[in-house]
Formats: structure tokens, sequence, C-alpha cells
């Protein structure tokens, strides 16, 4: 590792560094999507330099900007969370589409023909995917109406204690009555209430004033009239009701704290909202502002990566805004259904459990939680699907006794000619099924028994059955002793999990490479587009031998998530709407949030094999959760490490980082440059510096393909700031188009959660056109002004995730400390491939970061799930 200088690089001057000012933010707050959460970038990059708005609307920072101010006020309110305010209002989140909702798609049989329901569900995931709709659109169609005083009856322990508008996964009902040790116990929730008192409490604020005499207009213009009553920016209105539904004008009347459901809209402006409707008959205390905040706090966790939070951070957040009974509030939230409650067991090591009243069994101790519905049902159905493929796999038939071993050869031509294929491809059992295709098959259905796990997509077709012998041939010519244990593990499991860094990847593609051989419909999909070429290109490798003439091109089986979902990549959907595949490797599973990955688990049949392969060490999802992490720590599947590591100084240097060490590494290439820098001001300028002359200079690496990598968006050395300096030198222009110019390096978010890399082409009429890697892109104007497009020259590390560049500048200013983590360091730091520069401001804390904060802990319920689902596949065997 080098501290000095480039070739050719100058120190810089005592001039002023170069403009950092922020770059222009339109303040048009509205336009489509409005209702979804923020971009992949939601979390607390840079808890240092959050900012808020002044108004509703006014002035509001993009989507990310939001973020990162709803993580400052989260933390400090002692729920951790960290993102803008989602537009989904908890009240009907559960009332939709089951496209729309992955984790209710169990609950409602599909309507019509199976092929329309496959076709609506891929329709309604290229919608939101392409920016068109959002998710919350597709089942916000009526705003909750107002919580009606009456009593409400106590809910079953255990269970999620105020049930949500639409019915959930039956198994995931039944687990969740199990969770508790024993009885509830009376008091608040912290202290493990499971449900409101017999009577609703009474609201400890003024009563609800009269409805103010403002007749609304239908539709949006209704709702602009009373945004323009309530002092709010017109601008709000669109949003406002795709937030609300058709009745948003009438709800926003009767309930003015409803517009903190819309996307940047803060608590103290909802306040001043409701002043301005309702005058001095609003208060702290009123029951309608205190449900908002509920929700609106389980929102801002969500984005923080929490599925769900404990009581007594809840509770102390309500109580930072002013509520001036948090218990009474959380009382009236569930009884109104806008929050579910879980008791999830706790583990204590060397700790004894209390037992029971009237019972010989121990009492588990518990956590009580509280959640909004839609990312309880989706935990609960990523726990039910994960389960689903493991009791319904078929094991591989084992060779008998009197079975010499094939010899590997002989074992391979046995495999082909079973299933009708050769080792270049299997487009002869597959039926040379294409994208939207359903290939045909006639293989037995299975009738493996469950574990009370009911039966998923019954009359879908199953995959070929290779014999083991078959398997045990292909794992024998495996590149690697890595690939040839996870290809065992793959042919004798359902579901495995598989870690390891980057050069491990070529291990999932040796699997995929070799389960295609065997006649298997194999595919990997990955987070991005570039993690999908670095695929395809191990694919490739893999594969030398079938690029033969009439063989199918094995890069093809490469794809992308959102691409695999909607349907514009890999095999389609088959006749019942499941993925036409026999075994999947998702690649990058750290990334993959909760709602994207129970619509995943969903999309596959029973028998199919599941691989979820990743680097344990990176930055978890932007959206909530983290199943990764879960699924390796309960120990639910086979799991496989891989022995293989990088090479290089920066592969030695993010080894060392990944177990906690940050020491110098060997570079005799300047492969790892430090950087050392005094204040944010010659941060950024040796950083353009980097970018423009002395990488380029060094290492043949043109701007455009080197990266800037930084903690958050705002303070003087974020991506804001970093975005101007490089576009003044690299691009200079008045940014004509919305604040653009051709040539600009862009990052756009069709999605929450995916950071598409682009450069700006031209814009017209329908919007901003982009250069994606090849692709033309056009992206709506409506979007631009919502900030679903940024300048890309610097990004966040969560936004870096997924992909990697040819050299990469990690800048790490002094006053960004505190969003500094062992995974953010990790993940930043591997995403350069021949070069590295780290712009070092921040001093001992750097190593601090990395021996001493591991991540930024996340409040999750799958790991428990998983758990209980082993525990009660175990109970019969037990019983017997």
């Amino acid at each position: 590792m080098s501290t000095d200088r480039l070739a050719g690089e100058t120190p810089p001057g005592q001039e002023a560094a170069p403009a950092t000012a922020e770059a222009r933010t339109p303040d048009d707050a509205a336009g489509p999507g409005g209702a979804e959460a923020p971009d992949s970038a939601a979390g607390p990059e840079n808890a240092a330099a959050q900012e808020g708005a002044a108004a509703p609307g006014e002035g509001a920072p993009g989507r990310e900007e939001r973020a990162e101010t709803a993580g400052a006020e989260a933390e400090a309110a002692g729920a951790e969370a960290a993102a803008a305010a989602s537009g989904a209002e908890a009240g009907a989140v559960g009332s939709g589409a089951d496209a729309a909702n992955p984790g209710a798609a169990k609950a409602s049989p599909p309507s019509g023909s199976a092929k329309a329901t496959a076709d609506a569900l891929a329709a309604a995931v290229r919608a939101v995917e392409s920016g068109e709709r959002s998710a919350a659109s597709f089942f916000n169609d009526a705003p909750r109406p107002a919580r009606p005083a009456a009593p409400a009856a106590q809910p079953a322990t255990g269970a999620p204690q105020a049930g949500p508008t639409g019915p959930g996964p039956e198994a995931a009902r039944q687990r969740t009555v199990q969770e508790t040790g024993g009885p509830a116990r009376p008091g608040g929730p912290e202290g493990g209430a499971t449900g409101p008192a017999d009577a609703a409490p009474a609201s400890t604020g003024p009563a609800p004033a009269p409805r103010p005499a403002v007749r609304a207009l239908p539709g949006v213009e209704g709702v602009r009239q009373v945004l323009a009553a309530g002092g709010a920016p017109e601008t709000l209105a669109e949003q406002t009701a795709e937030v609300l539904g058709e009745r948003a004008a009438e709800a926003l009347t009767e309930d003015p704290w409803l517009l903190l459901g819309v996307p940047g809209v803060r608590p103290e402006q909802a306040d001043g909202f409701a002043r301005a409707l309702l005058g001095s008959a609003c208060g702290p205390g009123d029951e309608r502002r205190a449900q908002a905040l509920v929700s609106w706090l389980l929102e801002q966790a969500a984005l923080a990566g929490h599925s769900a939070l404990e009581a007594a951070a809840l509770r102390a957040a309500l109580a930072q805004r002013s509520v001036p009974d948090p218990d009474d509030a959380l009382q009236a939230a569930i009884a109104d259904g806008a929050v579910l409650v879980f008791q999830d067991a706790i583990d204590e090591p060397g700790g004894r459990a209390r037992p029971a009243a009237g019972d010989d069994e121990e009492e588990q101790p518990v956590r009580v939680l509280l959640g909004l519905d839609r990312f309880a049902m989706a935990e609960e159905s990523v726990a039910d699907g994960l389960a689903r493929l493991l009791n319904t796999f078929e094991a591989v038939a084992e060779p008998t006794q009197d079975t010499a071993p094939a010899e590997d050869g002989e074992a391979e031509a046995d495999a082909a000619k079973v299933h009708g294929t050769t080792a270049a491809g299997d487009a002869q059992v597959t039926g040379g099924d294409t994208p939207g295709e359903s290939p045909a098959t006639t293989a037995p259905a299975a009738d493996t028994p469950t574990t009370g796990i009911p039966t998923h997509h019954d009359t879908a077709p199953h995959p070929a059955r290779p014999a083991a012998t078959a398997w045990e041939a292909v794992a024998a010519a495996a590149p690697s002793p890595s690939a040839a244990e996870l290809i065992r593990a793959a042919a004798h499991s359902g579901l495995v999990a598989h870690t390891g860094a980057e050069a491990a990847r070529a291990e999932p593609a040796a699997l995929i490479a070799a389960a295609r051989s065997l006649g298997l419909r194999a595919f990997g999909a990955t987070h991005t587009e570039n993690g999908r070429r670095r695929l395809a290109a191990h694919l490739t490798d893999s594969a030398p031998g079938s690029t033969a003439t009439g063989s199918p091109d094995p890069a093809t089986a490469a794809v992308t998530v959102s691409g695999l979902l909607s349907g514009r990549e890999g095999p389609g959907r088959d006749a019942d709407g499941a993925l036409a595949l026999d075994l999947l490797v998702v690649l990058d599973a750290p990334q993959l949030d909760l709602e994207t990955a129970a619509l995943l688990v969903e999309s596959l049949t029973d028998g199919t094999r599941l691989v979820l392969s990743g680097d344990p060490g990176v930055l978890w999802s932007a959206g909530p959760g983290r199943l990764f992490a879960d699924l390796l720590a309960a120990r639910f599947c086979p799991q496989v490490a891989s022995r293989t590591p990088d090479f290089g100084p920066i592969g030695e240097l993010v080894s060392g980082i990944g177990i906690g060490e940050l020491s110098q590494v060997e570079a005799p290439g300047k492969e790892v440059v430090i950087v050392p820098v005094r204040d944010a001001g010659e941060a950024v300028h040796r950083t353009v510096q980097l970018v423009a002359d002395s990488v380029p200079r060094a290492f043949g690496v043109p701007a455009d393909h080197t990266q800037v990598i930084t903690v958050g968006h705002g303070g003087a050395a974020g991506t804001r700031a970093l975005n101007t300096a490089l576009k003044e030198r690299l691009n200079p222009g008045p940014g004509r188009f919305g604040g653009f110019d051709p040539g600009d390096r862009v990052a756009y978010t069709p999605a929450p959660g995916r950071t598409v890399p682009g450069t700006v082409t031209g814009a017209d009429a329908a919007g901003l056109r982009l250069d994606c890697d090849g692709s033309a892109l056009v992206v709506p104007r409506e979007q631009v002004g919502t900030g679903a497009v940024r300048h890309g020259w610097a990004l966040t590390a969560h936004q870096a995730a997924g992909t990697r560049w040819p050299a990469a500048v990690v800048v790490l200013p002094g006053d960004a400390t505190g969003g500094l983590t062992r995974a953010w360091v990790y993940t930043a730091f591997s995403r350069g491939e021949r070069h590295l520069s780290v712009v070092q401001g921040a001093d001992q804390a750097l190593a601090r970061a990395v021996a001493e904060v591991p991540v930024k802990e996340r409040t999750t319920r799958l790991r428990s799930l998983l758990q209980q689902s082993v525990q009660s596949g175990e109970e019969p065997t037990a019983a017997d």
C-alpha cells in the first residue's frame, strides 16, 4: 500500500477547492412512484450531514436526501430508522393485489386462467421496475378510514395482534401463534402486551374538530384545493392522490396528518398543515396525529432495514415527537390494524428460563416486536417459501451397494442418454424453451410429505432428475474443490447457502454449467447488469465446448433478478405462473430485500433447487431485512463456504477487513494508494485530480471507468459536492435538461434498491434519454423531478453494491466517520478491480470502524421464523 502520489501527480496548492455547492434539486415533488420507498441508497450513509425541508415539498431534497434526514432523526429517537417517508399508507397495505404484495400471494387463489395471472404478475413487476407505477399504487386504491372509537377484542397471544386487512399464509399464522413461551403479560407493549384493552383508549388530546367547511373538488384538483387551504405546496397533489387514492381530498380534510404518508413530508410539516386546517382544535395529543406518527416511524425503520421494531424503541420515538401517551398510541394503532404485534423468542446462552405457572415446561423469554403488515407478510412468505423448497425436494436416487461406481465419462454419457441431451446444452430437455414459453415435461409429481407447509404449485411440471452417479461425475470434473462441494450440496438439497468473495463467483457458475449439462433448466440471477455480465463470462469459461454451432450460448443462463421476475430475461413462466426452471442460483444474495425475495421464492415451484450465494461481508440490502445473514445464522440449510481467496493487493486488503483487520499490503504496482487529506475541501480537490488525471495517466483507466464512492449524499464531501466538482471538470455545462447535460454520468433508480449507471444522451418531450451500458432508456420527466436520476460520478456504497469498476476512488471525509462500519469499508474497498485509491481524512476512525463496528444492526424476524419452522418439523418425529 502506497501513500505516494501517482506518477505525474502534483500536490494541491493553497487554492480554493473546486465548487462544492449542492447540485440542483428540483422543487417539484410530484410524480409517479411517489408512494414507493427511496432508491438503493436508502440508509444512513452520512448521519453527520442530514438536511430537512422547510415546508412540504418546498426545497425538499431528493429521495436519497430524505433517507439521510430520516435516518438521523430515527437514530436519535432510539429506533435507528434511516430513510425517507414512504407513501404506502399502513392501514391499506394488506388490501391490495397479490401482484404487488408477494407476502400475501399464497392467501388468495388467482382469478381467471393461470396464464392470465402470470401475465398480470409480470406486467405489475414491469410497471414497478420501470417506474411507471409504484408498488403501493396497486393496493392503495382507497385511503384508510378514520379509526372508529369502538372496543377491540383481545387478540390471541403471540399472533399478529390485529390481523391484516387481507388474509395471510395460514402456515405462517399457525407458526406465529406458537411463538410465545407463555401467557401474555398485562401492561403496555414493552411489558408484553399483545393487544389493546377491552375498551379503546381515550385520546389524551382535544377532541377532533368538526370537518372544515371546505368542499373538495373531485380528483387531483380536489387534492390541490385542500393542500392550498392548508398552506402546503400544490405540487404535492399528484403524489398525495396516488398515496391516498380516489378519496384523497376527502380523506385529507378529515385527517390532515395523512399527508405524512407522502414522500418527503415530515412530521413538523404535517403538523403545520393540520393546524392550518383545524385551527386550535388540533394538538400534539390528537389521536389521528399519533396514528400517523406510528406508521411513519415504522416506515422509517423499514427503509433503514428493520422489518419490525421493539416496542420500547417505538415508544421512545413517539415520546420524542411529543405524543403525550405513547402506550395509548401504540394500543390504538394495534386495535386499528395499522400495526401488528409479534413475540419472538430470545436466545439466552448460559441463562436459565423461567418456569411457566401451572406448567412443567420452562417458559422461554420473548421480545415484543411491532411491525407493518406489508413487511410482516413478506418476511413470513420468505420463511414459508424456503421451508417449502426444502420439504418438497426429492432426493436423488443413490446407487445400490452391488452396483459398481461408473467411471466419470460413463456417468456423464449415461446422464446425457437418459435426459436426451449432450454436455453442451439442454435444448432437447427444455423443448427449446425461449423466454415466455412453457416447456412440457412428463415427470411425475412429487409425493414427498411436507412438514406443516402447504403444497405449492401442485400441478407444475417437475424437474428432470439426474442420478446420483451423474451428479458425482460433474462434481468430480468441477474446476475447484469448493465448486465440487457446492455441486454435491445442490444435488442433495432443495436449498443451499454459498458464501464467498469475488473469486468465488466462479463456483456458482460451475454449478449452473454442470446442471445444464445434466439436462436441468439452470439459471443464475444477479443484483445488477454489471454482475450479470461477470457471471456470463464465468459461464462461458465453465462451458468452453458449448459454443459449437447449434448449442445454446451458456451466457444466456445469466440474468438479473429484476429481469427474471419481470419476464424480460430468463425462461419466462409456466402455465401456473411459476418460473420455468429447475435450479436457480441467486448471486449477490445479501442485496435481496424481503419483498423481492418473497416474490422470487413464491415464483419457484415445488422441487426447484434454490442456491443463495453471496459475500457475507458486504452491506445488506437497501430495503428491509437481512435475508442472507438470517439464513446463515439460522443454519436452516446446507452451507458451503468457499475456500477460493481473492488474489492481489486489493483482495488481500479486503480479506483482512472482512475479519476486522486494517493492515498495510504490498502494492508494487500501486494497486492500492492512500491519499491523506486534512479537510473536506482538500478531499474534493484530490478526488477530482485522481479521477481526471492521475488514474488515467498511471493505469490507462479513463475517467468514465473510475467510480468515486463516498459515505453519504450530504456534507462538504458527499455525493452532491463531489458530483458538482467532477461535472465542472469533466463535463461542464448549464444543465439544460433538468440539471443534466449530454455526456453526464448519472445513476438512475427505477425502483428502490436498484441503481442503474448510465450516460445522458439527450432529452425530449418523453423525458431524459440515457445510454445504460449500450441500452437506450428514457426516464419520464416526472421521475427526473422526484430525484430518480442523479449525477453518478460519485455514488454511495449502497448504490455501488453489486457492481465493480476497473478503478475506484473511496472518499472518507473527517465529518462522515459516524457512518463508517466494517461492512461499509469492505463494500467500498472491494469495488475496484485493478486499482483502489483511498482519500483518507477519517484518521483513526477508519481502523476503529473496521475493528469495532461490524454492521449497523437490524431488527428482523426471519431467523426466528426459520428456526421455528425447523422445530415444528421435528415435533412429529419427537412424538413418535
